[in-house]
């Protein structure tokens, strides 16, 4: 007779006070910032939270504390990160109050192999989900919404990017929510952010929408309370420094694809930064990423990871191609003398043979680069 396998998810869950609501947070990019953002909300509003698994504290630390606690500890909300691989063994007792996927990338496609796996791995997450659960989805993205079909009579779904769910206005900086089940519809002002890159700004948004739809009887005015106090976790657009020659450090070396580097490129584009380009070569992942820019900008460190064999589509590309139309609006590229020959060549190479217009040349090491 063989044994029972389950996931550290699923033997958290089986024993987590069924009073503990839980928001699940998957995707690609984003997981921790949404993530950190839910949980700053609802610590604002002393709302008893936890937040963790991938982030680090395992769901089942929570669970334990609250069965071993004295006093118990009343734990009204759980917010677990999730990957890819915290989904791949089946679960029965991990059930979402709230459970959102945010996008789906080609990354993290060692175990998966291809797109569509990895996005039936993903919905998982929505397994178990009825009633007046709410599952929140980036809208068109079409490998979920194959995947999502099975979960279409399972629980409520709310997007990004349309009703029932949230859109945002950038220019006036206003979110405008929907939210099955609840009826809710409301707007949230977003203008009191302080952090950098519109990425957040989603982030902040999704990370509203979750709360509000734990259903836990918190007002927009509670929620509106709480944005200007929101800051990014380490390492995701964070400033860490401002030196006397007017220069902004920012640190966003979470920043793990091909598609999260582009955005990051594309909303930097009117600060005409430098691109540092350095680090060790993983077996399928590369490189570290620094930009900067001198008087009054901006110096940013970007630990970039890319994925050489993206897809099957995409066969025989390191993917850094696609990173040609942002950096044309930024001032140059440096790559550092101690990458491996091969990947510095193929960085180089990568670039400027799709037509990368701006300088690309080499540093002996990092203090080289900023001097």
């Amino acid at each position: 007779m063989g044994k029972r396998v389950m996931s550290e998810l699923d033997f958290a869950a089986e024993v987590l006070p069924r009073y503990t609501k839980v928001l699940a947070v998957t995707g690609t990019n984003g997981k921790s910032t949404v993530a950190t953002f839910a949980g700053q909300i609802l610590h604002q509003l002393n709302i008893e939270t936890f937040v963790g698994r991938n982030l680090g504290i395992p769901l089942s630390e929570a669970t334990f504390q609250c069965l071993t606690s004295c006093p118990k500890r009343f734990l009204q909300v759980a917010i677990v990160e999730v990957s890819s691989y915290h989904l791949e063994i089946p679960y029965k007792f991990f059930c979402p109050s709230v459970a959102v996927i945010l996008n789906l990338t080609p990354d993290h496609l060692e175990r998966p192999k291809t797109m569509e796996n990895y996005a039936m791995t993903k919905c998982r997450v929505f397994s178990h989900m009825t009633d007046k659960r709410i599952a929140i989805l980036p809208l068109g993205m079409k490998f979920l919404s194959k995947a999502i079909a099975g979960h279409e009579n399972e629980c409520n779904f709310a997007w990004i990017g349309a009703y029932p769910g949230v859109k945002i206005d950038m220019e006036a900086k206003i979110a405008n929510f929907e939210v099955p089940t609840i009826e809710h519809a409301s707007q949230l002002p977003l203008g009191a952010m302080k952090t950098i890159g519109t990425q957040n700004y989603y982030n902040a948004v999704v990370a509203a929408l979750s709360v509000i739809g734990l259903d836990l009887g918190i007002n927009d005015a509670a929620i509106y309370s709480t944005i200007g106090n929101l800051r990014a976790p380490p390492h995701r657009m964070e400033v860490v420094h401002k030196d006397s020659h007017r220069i902004t450090w920012v640190d966003d070396s979470k920043a793990t694809n091909v598609d999260a580097m582009y955005a990051e490129l594309m909303v930097l584009k009117e600060l005409k930064a430098v691109v540092l380009l350095g680090g060790l070569a993983k077996k399928t992942k590369s490189v570290i990423f620094f930009l900067f820019r001198y008087n009054g900008s901006l110096l940013i460190f970007l630990n970039f990871i890319i994925i050489f064999f993206l897809a099957s589509d995409v066969q025989g590309s390191n993917g850094f191609e696609q990173l040609v139309e942002p950096l044309k609006y930024h001032r140059g590229v440096i790559t550092l003398r101690h990458i491996p020959f091969y990947y510095r060549m193929m960085i180089q190479n990568a670039l400027s043979s799709n037509g990368l217009s701006i300088p690309c040349v080499r540093a002996r090491d990092l203090k080289d680069a900023v001097r």
